[in-house]
């Protein structure tokens, strides 16, 4: 069974940049497509990109287009999450995600079956 881990977030000012590491354990993350999702507080999840298996499809929420660059690298069994140009509405806890078998990718909670334990991202002066 997949297991997912988050890291990379912390504590950053308007304007900087972060990049987020998801890596999986115990299986392949290649048959895997993956998402990032947030959770800003008294806030629902919402979708912030996704990155198909083979990286054909990426989608990526309006919210965070032009500033937020989603990659993976199979043959570490890692996604990473490419933050810039933070503002401090990008707070929130950030999670990733994982479907196996899926041709694409989403960026809907409801198409992912397995979930990271997030790591905060918080955006401040």
């Amino acid at each position: 069974q997949l297991q997912l881990a988050e890291s990379g977030g912390g504590l950053v000012q308007p304007g900087e940049s972060l990049t987020l590491s998801c890596v999986g354990s115990g299986s392949n993350l290649d048959y895997y497509a993956i998402g990032w999702f947030r959770q800003a507080p008294g806030k629902t999840r919402e979708g912030v990109s996704c990155v198909s298996r083979t990286s054909r499809h990426i989608h990526y929420a309006d919210s965070v287009k032009g500033r937020f660059t989603v990659s993976r690298d199979n043959a570490k069994n890692t996604a990473y999450l490419q933050l810039e140009s933070l503002k401090t509405e990008d707070t929130g806890v950030y999670y990733c995600a994982a479907v196996g078998g899926a041709a694409g990718c989403a960026y809907y909670d409801s198409f992912y079956d397995l979930w990271g334990q997030g790591t905060q991202v918080t955006v401040s002066s």
